[in-house]
């Protein structure tokens, strides 16, 4: 699921033999088997849980992890599944609330239980953020903030050198209640990225705000009634904040509600995961709850009745069921109310019906409802647009980017973006394609202590960014491998040491006697040399570092001396440099 479409995530990433699976989601566009992720591409043979290493869920929302009580009480799986603590309490009232609207309301069968959310939820490991987590011995998972909602998680996916980064859904600006998502430059191999907002690069917070304030306040002024359709948690508090400050500010009388029961539930998540909320939340809490709001009450069905104006926020989001959408057939009919639709709507749900300008509407029964209430877009949604998608690419730095949970037009335009301005390969595959990555091969080596220390004091101060060069001696046992000092080695495995030495020939023309022309040459070096010790021994030879000198007269030639330079392995560079020093010949002007 979300290959070139938004809802219904579910995606299989299998890295260095370990199989993941990362959300599992329903799609909120369909009413039948196709709401749930089609689970026969994992494995044909439909055991999930010797196939899956462990499941993964970034965060509450439905169409991320609206299928799970599905998948592992209905088809079977039975193995771990990760999610964070703020994720793991909301999860169960958001798919009870919705398996109440399917089942109890709907009537609808082959659908999971209350029983079974909770035999699901027994299941779930919570993770904190920044904490890595062991899976097995190979695999391990870590999670990073992603601001979107409360205990929204991007997840790293490791197994030896190899990294799979999962975005989940993000946002890349901090809002009243949530803080940007973060995440360290952990260079993986594959970043998997939401498109949801792939063209889009949003205007001014503050106008967007200023323009939502304006036409609320119109609409309650001329006695209208505004729905704002929202799912629980994540832009309801966001919106409710806002609309509680204008209310006090203007000294408005008109009432706003919020769904029955959704509200406590929210309140009591905010404050028991106040670590999970932005810095201005966190420090006022202590004098202020910022989410116990004086004009904004619980809603009863009764009151949409009600004559006069008012504010109502109703979930779900997308008007798809439930009260939102019972609320909007009631006011629909009146040109003097107002529908926002403060955030992404799929195809097929009511929401995206009137936002792509449909006024009459097909219900259920066959039944046209006629739409004169004013419809309004207001992208209040907690996801990254196009400027925050490549600002989260920059601050990664995968080495290949994949898109998801976005429409086929607008994430090919992205993927032009990012691949001229990363130079990295970008894909955007369907529903049940396969894409193959290939990922440079590494091998993982200890480094020992003490050639790490030898190796620093000798090299400059290494760069973050740049490989450092060390030489050692590579040891590998029991299919593992270590870099040690070459003296360690040799203790180690106990063997002697073998000097291995090279000589070159190197023929000077000069008629003196040998030690008169070993004084030549040490005087030559002695003067270029001087960061080495250069030294004449009284058997006549000269030594610089391991390197030795030694001078013979030419069987043959009186006039011609013989030097003969040898040096060790470890000295290479520096006996290769003095002989061709020594092949130039010596300086007339020297004694």
């Amino acid at each position: 699921g979300a290959g070139q479409d938004v809802g219904r995530s579910c995606i299989l990433v299998s890295i260095a033999g370990k199989n993941v699976m990362l959300d599992c989601g329903m799609h909120m566009g369909y009413n039948d088997d196709r709401r749930f992720p089609d689970f026969s591409y994992i494995t044909q043979n439909g055991r999930l849980t010797d196939f899956l290493d462990c499941v993964i869920i970034s965060h509450f929302h439905l169409d991320h992890c609206g299928a799970l009580p599905y998948f592992s009480e209905m088809v079977g799986y039975d193995g771990p599944i990760y999610m964070t603590h703020p994720t793991k309490a909301i999860c169960p009232i958001l798919l009870e609330d919705y398996r109440k609207i399917t089942v109890d309301k709907k009537g609808e069968t082959n659908f999971f239980t209350s029983q079974m959310i909770k035999d699901c939820m027994k299941k779930v490991v919570a993770v904190h953020l920044h904490q890595t987590v062991q899976v097995d011995e190979e695999l391990e998972i870590k999670a990073y903030y992603a601001g979107h909602v409360l205990g929204a998680a991007m997840f790293q996916i490791k197994v030896g050198c190899e990294s799979v980064v999962y975005t989940g859904d993000y946002n890349m600006t901090p809002d009243r209640h949530l803080g940007a998502a973060w995440i360290d430059k952990c260079r993986p191999d594959l970043l998997i990225s939401e498109s949801t907002y792939a063209t889009t690069i949003r205007d001014s917070k503050r106008c967007r705000e200023r323009d939502f304030l304006k036409k609320v306040h119109e609409t309650v002024e001329r006695g209208g009634k505004v729905l704002i359709p929202v799912f629980a948690l994540g832009r309801a508090q966001e919106l409710c904040i806002l609309l509680e400050t204008f209310w006090e500010r203007m000294n408005l009388k008109a009432p706003i509600y919020f769904s029955t029961g959704l509200t406590e539930k929210a309140n009591h998540y905010y404050k028991l995961f106040i670590t999970w909320t932005n810095q201005k939340i966190r420090k006022t809490f202590v004098q202020r709850n910022m989410f116990e709001f004086k004009h904004i009450k619980a809603f009863d069905r009764a009151f949409a009745d009600n004559p006069g104006p008012m504010v109502v926020f109703a979930t779900p989001g997308m008007l798809h069921a439930g009260q939102s959408l019972q609320i909007f057939r009631k006011w629909a009919g009146n040109e003097k109310n107002m529908v926002i639709m403060p955030g992404y709507c799929v195809q097929g749900t009511v929401g995206h019906k009137i936002l792509s300008g449909q006024r009459k509407l097909e219900m259920e029964g066959r039944q046209i409802l006629e739409v004169k209430m004013q419809v309004e877009y207001m992208s209040f949604s907690a996801h990254a647009d196009a400027k925050g998608i490549m600002q989260l690419i920059r601050q990664a730095e995968p080495r290949n980017v994949l898109l998801v949970h976005g429409e086929a037009k607008k994430m090919e335009f992205l993927k032009q973006k990012i691949e001229q301005e990363f130079h990295v390969s970008c894909f955007m595959p369907a529903n049940g394609e396969t894409t193959t990555i290939l990922t440079n091969p590494c091998i993982p080596v200890d480094i020992s202590l003490g050639l790490l220390k030898r190796e620093t004091v000798i090299g400059p101060l290494p760069d973050a960014k740049k490989p450092k060069l060390m030489h050692g001696t590579l040891l590998m046992k029991d299919n593992s491998f270590r870099l040690v000092s070459p003296e360690q080695a040799l203790k180690e495995l106990g063997l002697a040491e073998h000097q291995l030495r090279f000589t070159c020939r190197v023929h000077i023309q000069d008629p003196r006697k040998e030690h008169e022309t070993v004084l030549r040459v040490y005087n030559h070096l002695k003067g270029i040399l001087k960061d080495y010790s250069v030294q004449h021994l009284p058997d006549g030879s000269i030594t610089v570092e391991s390197i030795l000198i030694q001078a013979t007269a030419h069987s043959e030639d009186q006039g011609t001396k013989v030097l003969l330079v040898s040096w060790t392995y470890q000295d290479e560079e520096l006996g290769s440099y003095l002989t061709s020093l020594l092949k130039k010949g010596l300086p007339q002007s020297t004694p």
